[in-house]
């Protein structure tokens, strides 16, 4: 999940989370969290993953694990940022599930490992 999403469903300001992130490197690993490079902003644009470059600020935006989710509510520490992740794990779970018990992961999916980061790419 990107930073500016996850901003919005934790209640504060996408730079706000992005400077506690800052502050807190040390408990993001890089299968926590990574910073998107110019390319990858670029094709989720080309792909209408997002409208446009500008949606997503000056800055090139983090993106979240399902690790890096939870961690997030030990650096913001309030109430609200830890009922918020335990319901992302929650979905990240299911959505596992769901696209196991469906056969994505092998019929539909090619799971790649590009320096540390694996990439899920469709197959077609």
């Amino acid at each position: 999940m990107l930073d500016k999403d996850l901003a919005e469903i934790y209640g504060v300001k996408a730079i706000r989370l992005r400077e506690q992130v800052k502050h807190n490197l040390n408990r993001f690993p890089e299968r926590f969290m990574f910073q998107l490079t110019n390319a990858e902003v670029e094709d989720m644009v080309s792909q209408n993953a997002i409208p446009s470059r500008q949606v997503l600020g000056e800055s090139l935006p983090y993106a979240f694990s399902e690790f890096g989710v939870l961690q997030l509510s030990n650096v913001l520490k309030s109430e609200r940022a830890a009922q918020v992740s335990i319901r992302i794990i929650e979905m990240f779970v299911l959505l596992r599930e769901a696209m196991f018990y469906a056969g994505v992961y092998s019929q539909e999916f090619q799971i790649q490992q590009q320096d540390g980061r694996v990439f899920y790419k469709t197959k077609h």
